[in-house]
């Protein structure tokens, strides 16, 4: 990616998600969403989940009992170990197929280029990336439709939606 530092991605499927995207479409929109970032090297995993697994991470992590799209864990160094201690880590991203599956068809929006935001939003997240505030998300969907548009997927703010229901 002309001199751009890249993650390495590594992908886990937990879930019999057969229309879902295949690994090499998978990486390439988690290294497109880090390069539009301005790039960093270290690894991530990307892993599929079904609704069970995620609602329990959801419920446990976020305090929301429900199945959701996309959670990011960025990597945190447990205290007292030494800053080169193990290799760049950037942390996990977990897609639910499933959710995905069904935002795509009640937005009406190819199910790839759902995925592709997906995979993108979840980058950015692990990146330090949020949408909290106004100006945050406007930062944030900016580098969205940017990752996702030099890929050749329109913008998924186009669609009646708002980034709000991205985490609900």
């Amino acid at each position: 990616m002309s001199g751009i530092p890249t993650p390495n991605v590594e992908v886990q499927w937990a879930s019999d998600a057969p229309d879902a995207p295949d690994e090499a479409d998978l990486r390439a929109w988690a290294v497109k969403a880090v390069a539009v970032a301005g790039g960093v090297v270290g690894d991530i995993t990307l892993r599929v989940v079904d609704d069970a697994e995620i609602q329990t991470l959801n419920r446990e992590y976020r305090g929301k009992d429900k199945p959701t799209n996309v959670l990011s864990f960025p990597f945190e160094m447990p205290e007292g170990l030494p800053e080169d201690a193990c290799a760049p880590l950037l942390g996990d991203i977990v897609i639910s197929a499933p959710v995905v599956r069904r935002e795509a068809a009640e937005q009406h929006k190819p199910l790839d280029a759902h995925w592709a935001h997906m995979v993108t939003h979840g980058v950015l997240h692990l990146l330090g990336f949020d949408h909290i505030d106004d100006d945050d998300a406007d930062v944030m969907e900016a580098l969205e439709i940017r990752a996702l548009a030099e890929q050749g997927f329109p913008d998924p703010y186009t669609v009646s939606h708002s980034s709000k229901e991205l985490h609900l």
